[in-house]
């Protein structure tokens, strides 16, 4: 039976497992296991780099993450506390996947190619990456939140990681900073998919939102029936205290170094 993907945090400004570095900034190690019938696969995707090289690599070397086991390296959006690892990663993996948005630097976008094995450029229309991964296309900003555009990673395990049939599923919208509002993050991932996404994961973008936007945030989670949240990087330490006393044992905290199963959600 396939095994529920994990995620690990390898970067934020969030402590978790003591002793390593807690920066600004966000970084993820997704992990799908595409073990089924005897045959092994699965793919290793990190999400966002950080805003510091060294910093990611040397979480990296403590978690036991070797940079070059990475097949597929996914970019947010092109803020300095999401690709600061940038250059490291590549250094020590040119031959992974790299996949960005229309909004990165034009300039950026030539050099990477002869960085990388492939580069996957998504312009706003929602695109297949892997089995069971999608990004959302690219989105614009929430003009409350004003950044750039960004891309969430979408996850449907309900196939399981190789594709087949599965009884038990479970689906995910990651975020970096969810510059566009998570809550229309996950609308496009459950539009895209055809149900309801399970998991909210990431930095929310509400460490500047009042008490009355925090919860009306948390209104438009539960509205969309969203089960378990993991609220890290930039959604604030108000707003984790809010969705902490909202959604109890499902608010699942961050911070470095913390790995998560993404199983389906019981009944």
């Amino acid at each position: 039976m396939t095994r529920p993907p994990r995620l690990t945090i390898l970067f934020d400004n969030y402590p978790g497992v003591p002793g390593l570095t807690t920066l600004w900034g966000f970084a993820a190690l997704i992990e799908i296991d595409g073990e089924t019938d005897g045959e092994t696969g699965g793919h290793r995707i990190l999400f966002d780099t950080g805003s510091n090289g060294r910093a990611l690599l040397k979480n990296m070397a403590a978690l036991g993450v070797d940079p070059a086991s990475v097949d597929c390296l996914f970019l947010s959006h092109p803020h300095w506390d999401h690709m600061g690892g940038l250059d490291s990663v590549l250094e020590l993996n040119p031959h992974l996947t790299l996949v960005l948005h229309e909004g990165f630097s034009k300039h950026l976008i030539a050099d990477l190619r002869r960085q990388c094995a492939e580069l996957i450029v998504v312009g706003p229309e929602p695109r297949a990456l892997l089995p069971g991964v999608l990004s959302t296309g690219m989105m614009d900003a929430d003009p409350m939140r004003a950044g750039p555009p960004e891309h969430g990673l979408i996850l449907n395990a309900s196939d399981g990681a190789t594709g087949s049939a599965g009884a038990a599923g479970v689906t995910a919208a990651i975020s970096g900073c969810a510059h566009p509002g998570m809550e229309r993050i996950v609308e496009r991932g459950a539009a895209m998919l055809g149900k309801r996404i399970d998991w909210a994961i990431g930095g929310f973008h509400l460490m500047y939102a009042d008490a009355v936007e925090i919860q009306r945030a948390i209104r438009a989670f539960q509205a969309l029936d969203i089960v378990c949240v993991v609220p890290t990087h930039c959604t604030g330490d108000t707003a984790r205290a809010a969705f902490r006393q909202a959604y109890g044992e499902r608010c699942i905290e961050g911070g470095v170094g913390r790995q998560i199963l993404i199983r389906p959600p019981h009944p």
